[in-house]
């Protein structure tokens, strides 16, 4: 079956950290440019960071720049956002997906308070 699963959100306090994973199956996640996306409460969904396919080069949106990593381990197939110094704006439901032939998993909620 082809499918994404996000894991590792929970509660953190703002400058905490939280490191989140893909696990994609039925596909090599190598092989397809994927994102991460973010959907506060009340708005509309956020990109926030891609690793293209290949060399897996990456970009992140100007919010999270510096303080987001997006990276992948091809020999597990999961994909990973480690998120560091994270500030109340950071809580939303955080997904994975694929671009090209579209696929996203079930979200992993992330929510940044004292």
């Amino acid at each position: 079956e082809v499918q994404l699963v996000e894991s590792g959100g929970g509660l953190v306090q703002p400058g905490g950290s939280l490191r989140l994973s893909c696990a994609a199956s039925g596909f090599a996640l190598s092989d397809y440019a994927m994102n991460w996306v973010r959907q506060a409460p009340g708005k509309g969904l956020e990109w926030v960071s891609v690793i293209n396919s290949g060399a897996g080069s990456t970009r992140y949106a100007d919010s999270v720049k510096g303080r987001f990593t997006i990276s992948r381990d091809n020999a597990k197939n999961t994909l990973y956002l480690q998120m560091n110094s994270l500030k109340p704006e950071d809580t939303a439901v955080y997904y994975c997906s694929r671009i090209g032939t579209p696929l996203r998993g079930q979200g992993t909620q992330v929510t940044v308070s004292s």
